[in-house]
């Protein structure tokens, strides 16, 4: 029997795919569970409408993801920061100020979109990834110097 997945189940099927199953595993567990459909032309052409409104708008998010990593790709941002002896921070610099510091030059960023792999504690220029959608990201360079 095909079915239209509407949940993600482990080892048979993904959310949106149609896949032949068994037509007592569909009837008994996955339909009465909500996990999937059956595979109606209907449901199919609306899956469709779906997948192709879906590719649309990823486009269009992917195209506003480019113009922003155009505007700040390569850039250097300039952070003040407290220190201690041998040019190491009292704190650190995390993604959240680098946000920050972003939003100050009219860029609005989700925290979540910066990638560190750990937070800066030491002076001097560190590059970093912003990961703007699956398909576009952007480098810049983050100069972390002493505040006076």
């Amino acid at each position: 029997m095909k079915v239209i997945f509407v949940e993600n189940v482990t080892n048979v099927g993904q959310r949106g795919e149609v896949k032949d199953v068994a037509s007592g595993y569909a009837r008994n567990y996955l339909i009465p569970k909500g996990l999937a459909l059956e595979a109606t032309p209907g449901r199919l052409k609306d899956l469709q409408m779906k997948e192709k409104t879906r590719e649309r708008k990823s486009a269009k998010e992917a195209g506003a993801a480019q113009k922003i990593a155009d505007q700040i790709a390569g850039k250097q941002f300039t952070v003040k920061a407290k220190t201690g002896e041998g040019g190491k921070l009292f704190g650190s610099v995390t993604s959240g100020d680098i946000a920050q510091l972003l939003s100050a030059g009219g860029i609005q960023l989700d925290k979540k979109k910066i990638e560190l792999e750990e937070p800066i504690k030491v002076l001097g220029e560190h590059p970093v990834k912003i990961k703007l959608h699956p398909e576009v990201s952007a480098n810049i360079m983050v100069l972390v110097e002493p505040e006076e």
